[in-house]
C-alpha cells in the first residue's frame, strides 16, 4: 500500500529484458513468457531497503530481490512489462521511488497499491506562473474511473483531477511537485503509467454483482410464472 508521495527521484542503471520463447512444459503452446530485470540507483532511500522488500517504482509495486549499496535489482514478469511503461524506459530514466505505507506514517495522498491498470501518453506539459498543467491522455477501459476532483496516480504521484475532457486528464502541478519528481525530464508524447482510484473499481464491481444477482432473480421468478 502507498500514498502517491514521492520520496526520492531515482536513476535506471540497467534494464535488461528477455523473451524465452520456449514451450511451457508438456504443451505445445508458447506463452508470453517476456520478462526483464532493473536495476535503479535509489540513493538515500536503498538503507532502508531489505531483500523482499517492496518499493513502488513510478507507481509500480516491485520486490527488491538485491541489494547492491545504494541500488536496487527487481524482476519485471511480462505482466509488469505489458502493464507499465518500462518496456520503453532505458538506463539513466529518472523513476519515483516511494517506499510502503507503514501504521506511523502520515497518509497525505490516497490509498494507492501499486498495480497500474495502463500506461497514458504525455499530451500536455506548460508552465502556467510558477505552476504546471500536466496533462495525461487515458486509455478508452480505464475512463470511467475518471472523475473531476477525484485522485488518480501518474506514474506514483497522486494527483487530483482538475480537467477531463476527449479522453485527456488534466492535473495542476505546484513548484514542488515538479522539482521532486520526475515530471520535469518527461516531454510530450512519453508513456506514463496510470493507477485509478481502487475505491472507483470495487464500487463498480459491487454495482455488478447486485446487477447479476438481480438478473438471477428475475429469471427464476419467471420461470415460477411459466410454470416451471
Amino acid at each position: 500500500m502507498f500514498t502517491g508521495l514521492v520520496e526520492h527521484v531515482g536513476t535506471i542503471e540497467s534494464l535488461e529484458l528477455s523473451d524465452s520463447g520456449l514451450p511451457r512444459a508438456g504443451t505445445g503452446a508458447c506463452p508470453d513468457s517476456r520478462g526483464g530485470r532493473i536495476r535503479i540507483n535509489a540513493g538515500p532511500l536503498a538503507a532502508g531497503l531489505s531483500k523482499s522488500g517492496s518499493i513502488a517504482v513510478n507507481g509500480c509495486c516491485l520486490t527488491a530481490v538485491e541489494i547492491l549499496g545504494a541500488s536496487f535489482v527487481a524482476d519485471l514478469s511480462g505482466e509488469t512489462l505489458r502493464r507499465t511503461s518500462f518496456g520503453e524506459m532505458k538506463p539513466g530514466t529518472p523513476v519515483n521511488l516511494e517506499r510502503p505505507l507503514t501504521a506511523m506514517k502520515e497518509l497525505g495522498g490516497h490509498f494507492m497499491q501499486g498495480h497500474v491498470d495502463g500506461i497514458g501518453h504525455v499530451a500536455r506539459l506548460e508552465p502556467e506562473g510558477a505552476n504546471w498543467w500536466f496533462g495525461v491522455t487515458v486509455p478508452d477501459e480505464l475512463t470511467r474511473y475518471v472523475a473531476m476532483k477525484g485522485s488518480i496516480a501518474l506514474d506514483g504521484i497522486s494527483l487530483t483531477v482538475a480537467g477531463w475532457h476527449d479522453g485527456t486528464v488534466e492535473t495542476a502541478i505546484i513548484p514542488f511537485t515538479y522539482q521532486h519528481t520526475n515530471l520535469s525530464s518527461l516531454t510530450l508524447g512519453d508513456a506514463v503509467n496510470i493507477e485509478c482510484d481502487v475505491l472507483a473499481k470495487y464500487v463498480e464491481r459491487l454495482m455488478e454483482a447486485r446487477q447479476e444477482s438481480a438478473v438471477s432473480r428475475l429469471n427464476v421468478a419467471r420461470l415460477v410464472e411459466e410454470g416451471f
